[in-house]
């Protein structure tokens, strides 16, 4: 529950806070585009934070790069719920993201030190059920904060979460890092570490498998609204739920992913759901082009989403297995390159935007294509 609380930080910070976002432009009167600038400013942060705080972790241990980062997210919060401008809120919106993703991309590296490579996919796995439930319960419960005493309380809220957390991690969490991780860490500067890994193919590969398969979601995210209300018909309360079932799909596979690996390897199951996935995006690329309806296309776009709860976990564990004495380094290049490509994707389909489905098959299809050459081309063990 606490590594999971843990991988949860970032994705809670980001759901609860959701639902404030028109009354914080009423309150400062701004656009609504400037009040967005709080989310992009975040999402940098959080590709940005990983680079810097996956090293650290090797350097100083998993512990205190969490309870420093608790601090920072802390100090932040409460920036942000006196913030007197919008400026002072984007700012502090950005060493929010810094000091969360300190937890979640520590706990990565945690993983890798307390299990080998199929155990620490199947933890993965495990994890994806507690991760689910922030874009499932975390919009509605910070709309009912919002709602009965104002958007500073949700900040409030993180403030206290934060101390949650951090009082978890100093009585509850032992140190896992191991003597010889910091030895290569002390030995070594941090963009010379990084020079290292990217020398390895297979990382490359993992890297490039997870961040490509990741793309898929955010290019789901970037248009689901207007795909589903606009173009589908459904009203929105239907999009919650239709939201919800995707959830639910990644969820279970990810599920049934853990069940596998009780009899197989972690790259062989990467190896069949990266194929299976570019299929299942070939196939909604296919129906976007001829303008399928919605029973056609949403089979498709179910299953190449899905595709992420059989990927994630065993992309994850790959990477972390090509230098596990750098795992810390290594999860903070995932979480980096994971946020800039997804960052890119998101930007790729609102530029594509063309009232139809394609733009967002298109971008799917790519990526899952992508995912599955970068693991058999790469990281595919030989």
């Amino acid at each position: 529950m606490l590594l999971g609380s843990l991988t949860a930080f970032g994705a809670v910070t980001i759901d609860l806070y959701l639902p404030t976002l028109p009354a914080i432009a009423r309150d400062y009167a701004v656009s609504a585009a400037a009040v967005q600038l709080t989310m992009s400013t975040f999402l940098v942060g959080m590709a940005v934070g990983q680079l810097f705080f996956g090293p650290l972790s090797d350097r100083i241990g998993r512990r205190p790069a969490i309870l420093l980062g608790c601090a920072v997210y802390v100090l932040a919060s409460l920036a942000c719920a006196l913030a007197p401008t919008i400026e002072a809120l984007v700012a502090g919106r950005f060493f929010q993201a810094l000091g969360c993703c300190a937890a979640m991309v520590t706990c990565r590296a945690i993983v890798r030190d307390r299990y080998d490579h199929r155990d620490s996919a199947r933890i993965f796995s495990l994890l994806m059920l507690v991760l689910a439930i922030a874009p499932l319960l975390a919009p509605t419960i910070g709309g009912w904060i919002a709602a009965a005493a104002g958007w500073h309380a949700v900040f409030q809220v993180f403030i206290g979460i934060g101390i949650a957390i951090a009082a978890a991690v100093w009585w509850r969490l032992d140190e896992s890092r191991s003597a010889a991780t910091a030895a290569t860490a002390a030995a070594t500067s941090v963009l010379a570490g990084y020079a290292v890994l990217l020398r390895h193919r297979r990382l490359v590969g993992y890297l490039l498998v997870g961040a490509a398969n990741g793309a898929t979601l955010f290019s789901y995210i970037a248009g689901s609204a207007d795909l589903v209300i606009n173009i589908w018909g459904f009203g929105e309360g239907e999009f919650g739920l239709i939201f919800a079932l995707f959830a639910v799909g990644i969820v279970g596979a990810s599920q049934i992913n853990r069940l596998l690996l009780r009899r197989t390897t972690p790259d062989k199951v990467l190896g069949a759901a990266s194929i299976g996935a570019a299929l299942a995006g070939a196939v909604l690329l296919a129906a976007a082009l001829v303008d399928a309806p919605f029973l056609v296309i949403f089979p498709a776009l179910f299953l190449a989403l899905s595709s992420n709860g059989l990927i994630a976990a065993n992309a994850s564990a790959g990477a972390l297995n090509v230098d596990p004495l750098r795992a810390g380094a290594i999860s903070g290049l995932m979480g980096g390159v994971n946020f800039a490509v997804g960052a890119l994707a998101s930007a790729l389909a609102a530029a594509l935007h063309d009232g139809t489905a394609l733009p967002m098959a298109a971008n799917i299809a790519v990526a899952l294509l992508v995912a599955a050459m970068a693991y058999h081309g790469l990281a595919k063990p030989r």
